[in-house]
């Protein structure tokens, strides 16, 4: 993973978004402006379709985690395909990606291309980062693990575009080794050469969070004490992820292997592995009220995450060298005038490009003349 950057990243923005058979968008062309960019609109009216096609725009499946085929426009045989220019202090680039008919699978399903030349997703990262904060995350700190672990691993890849990869060989080992117990197969050196493969991606995938955690520490500790959104504090609560903290990763690896042989009847019995870094839980405090994040109201829940996501955009900006693009779903609804009000001035003071939603324009009447507003009915998007 890279250290942070000394120099001022430099500026990314999505000049032009073009969309062709995705969602409810059958071809869309739409000019976006630097800076903040207000799309206004009725439930269903298609405005979070536009900020997943831009998630996409980066490795994953978008900030909905959908199937690529559920992202396909009715009755469309050659399935989806975004296009987007982007300029900033590096110049102009074409970037684009799509799927493969209608199919579906993180590998086969998607390609992308830069400048019309065909690459792989993770390269996209090259070009521009994605970062994101939508109300189905507003549940993230009452939820069950996983959805912790899935959030913590996508601000990782935002940072190390490695770290995806490692998260689908690791799950791709583990399934295999379940596999072998639930056959009973007793090819020892077939499982110890599994587990020894999900012993070094594991390690590896356990340092890259633990990384992650100390680059966040140290931006929320940038944070004013008295800012409009709390400070908070980040823990693993892993044992993978605790021992690579104190210890020389081989050294992890070595006990990680001998401890996934010797649970091997155990894991049998549950019909999974219970051992790893699939098992760790992140852990977030209110630092101002010393209060497990779980427990605090919704507000200081939704104002935690906001924190979060800024000191997240402010790392991957230090790390990649360029300004990640920023897409915030409903945000305005759930905060007050107040946190609304220093939101929009902590956005224009950091330069990013930033896409926000809402139902309700005036929320962002404080931003008129300021924002670029666009209003979006039923796949079409005009001016505000």
């Amino acid at each position: 993973m890279s250290s942070i950057a000394d120099r001022r990243p430099d500026g990314v923005h999505i000049g032009r978004l073009r969309l062709t058979n995705f969602r409810n968008y059958g071809s869309a062309d739409i000019r976006l402006n630097p800076g903040l960019v207000v799309l206004t609109g009725e439930n269903g009216a298609g405005k979070t379709n536009l900020l997943e096609a831009v998630s996409l725009l980066t490795p994953g499946r978008g900030l909905r985690r959908a199937n690529y085929a559920d992202m396909a426009g009715k009755g469309s045989a050659s399935g989806f395909a975004i296009h987007a220019s982007l300029d900033g202090d590096a110049g102009e680039c074409e970037v684009g990606t799509g799927s493969v008919g209608n199919g579906d699978g993180e590998g086969g399903g998607r390609k992308a291309r830069i400048n019309g030349a065909n690459v792989s997703i993770d390269e996209l990262m090259e070009r521009l980062r994605v970062v994101w904060l939508t109300p189905a995350m507003d549940a993230l700190f009452t939820g069950p693990a996983g959805d912790r672990r899935r959030y913590l691993d996508r601000l990782v890849l935002a940072i190390d575009p490695a770290h995806g990869r490692r998260a689908q060989d690791y799950e791709k080992a583990m399934r295999g080794r379940n596999r072998l117990l639930a056959e009973d197969r007793s090819d020892a050196r077939w499982l110890a050469a599994i587990e020894a493969q999900m012993a070094e991606t594991g390690v590896a995938i356990a340092a890259a969070r633990m990384e992650l955690l100390h680059l966040m520490r140290a931006m929320v500790e940038r944070l004013p004490d008295d800012g409009p959104f709390p400070k908070a504090d980040l823990d693993m609560d892993g044992d993978i992820e605790r021992a690579v903290a104190g210890r020389a990763a081989v050294d992890v690896e070595h006990e990680f292997a001998e401890r996934l042989a010797s649970e091997r009847g155990r894991d049998r019995a549950a019909g999974r592995t219970l051992t790893g870094p699939h098992r760790s839980d992140l852990k977030v405090r209110h630092r101002p009220k010393d209060m497990e994040a779980e427990f605090c109201s919704t507000g200081e829940q939704k104002a935690l995450l906001v924190g979060l996501t800024l000191a997240h955009a402010r790392l991957t900006a230090d790390v990649s060298g360029m300004t990640p693009i920023l897409l915030l779903d409903e945000i305005a609804a759930h905060l007050d005038e107040g946190r609304r009000a220093a939101l929009f001035a902590i956005l224009q003071d950091a330069g990013h490009q930033t896409l926000m939603t809402g139902t309700d324009a005036a929320l962002f009447s404080s931003i008129a003349g300021q924002a670029q507003f666009l209003a979006v009915s039923h796949g079409t998007v005009s001016a505000g």
